[in-house]
């Protein structure tokens, strides 16, 4: 069974991180979406509300579990017992980032295998701290995330 594990934040969830998961579930037997505690990052959404946001958001795809995680991304790799690593790429500063995390987890454990998938071409300017100065600022947020997140991101700016 191949199991891929899709890491990230997620705060909050936008429509590229959705178009990542959906494409990334047709390559794989189950896809794991880690939902990732950034230590270099204030978060606006508890790992709790990240978690049920994107279980609302892939409710339609079967493969696809969501998971609250802590530590090092290698280490639930392992405990997983994953085969691959999904990164999704907005341009050329994103792959330069992911480029040298995929080959520091490659280092530390040499089954690690990343694979990046492009975002598309409507979501490579969409970057959640973007989105939270726009719902921040009382702007309309709507073609940037699930429906299901549109209402809680503007709540948590009231």
């Amino acid at each position: 069974m191949k199991v891929a594990i899709f890491p990230g934040s997620f705060d909050p969830l936008t429509n590229g991180h959705l178009n990542i998961i959906k494409r990334a579930s047709l390559l794989f037997d189950e896809l794991v979406v880690a939902v990732a505690i950034n230590t270099s990052k204030s978060a606006l959404f508890s790992t709790e509300e990240k978690v049920r946001l994107i279980q609302n958001a892939v409710s339609d795809l079967p493969n696809v579990r969501v998971i609250p995680t802590k530590g090092l991304t290698i280490d639930l790799f392992k405990q997983l017992e994953a085969t691959t690593l999904v990164r999704g790429l907005r341009d050329e500063a994103d792959y330069r980032y992911e480029r040298q995390i995929a080959e520091m987890n490659h280092q530390l454990d040499h089954a690690v295998e990343t694979i990046f998938l492009m975002a598309n071409p409507r979501n490579t300017y969409v970057a959640s701290s973007i989105i939270k100065e726009i719902a921040k600022m009382g702007g309309d947020v709507s073609s940037f995330v699930p429906a299901n997140v549109v209402q809680p991101l503007k709540d948590k700016f009231k």
